[in-house]
């Protein structure tokens, strides 16, 4: 009669377990993937719909539109990132942690939020799980969304004569030692390769200033 009992026992133990097993599902990063990819897709239309000869009406009108996809992708990136932290090279690939980034970057109206991500960024990328060019990206988006000099020179301003300039950097000096660290190029390349991007998709405007090649730093 024991061995019996005992016997039940074990049986009904070893099905609790396998019912343990079969409740843990593994997270299926693909579905979060594709959500970043549809959010980006719509991020990157918007910005790019403006015309060269568009009026004013269509132009704050395009603008409107892009805030408010905007504000909705950050609403959904935060739940994301309130459901699964930071999502890096791990759970999303590279990729998809490019399509996470750039939607943090995009999240100005928030900067709070993007603090919160840039300080769980920057353990992701001591174990090389988030790229390190981005994360200054974010470094500097943050520090210029704060009003503060930014530390690695990526954010830029635009003069009306095509000339590109870095908003206020601290310890300028050493701006090019920093960016090498981190795995970007110096500064005067990264204006010049602004300049170039910028004249060729403002081709027609430009030139009907006069102006018949990009702009470039000696």
């Amino acid at each position: 009669m024991c061995f019996v009992n005992r016997g039940i026992f074990l049986l009904f133990l070893i099905m609790m377990l396998s019912c343990k097993k079969e409740g843990v599902k593994k997270t299926d990063y693909s579905v979060v993937k594709l959500q970043l990819q549809r959010m980006v897709k719509n991020d990157q239309a918007i910005q790019f719909a403006h015309t060269p000869n568009e009026t004013q009406k269509v132009k704050d009108s395009l603008y409107k539109e892009q805030e408010r996809i905007f504000i909705a992708n950050t609403d959904t990136i935060k739940s994301l990132f309130n459901k699964y932290n930071f999502l890096g090279f791990d759970k999303v690939g590279e990729s998809g942690s490019q399509d996470f980034w750039l939607l943090v970057q995009h999240a100005d109206h928030d900067v709070a939020f993007q603090e919160k991500v840039l300080k769980s960024m920057k353990k992701e990328v001591l174990k090389n799980n988030a790229d390190n060019s981005n994360f200054a990206y974010l470094t500097d988006r943050v520090l210029t969304n704060k009003g503060q000099k930014q530390y690695y020179g990526t954010q830029l301003n635009y003069t009306n004569d095509m000339w590109i300039v870095p908003k206020p950097i601290q310890d300028s000096m050493n701006v090019d030692v920093r960016r090498k660290k981190i795995g970007l190029k110096s500064l005067k390349d990264y204006l010049n390769s602004a300049m170039k991007t910028h004249f060729e998709m403002n081709k027609k405007g430009f030139e009907k200033m006069g102006i018949t090649k990009p702009r470039q730093y000696e």
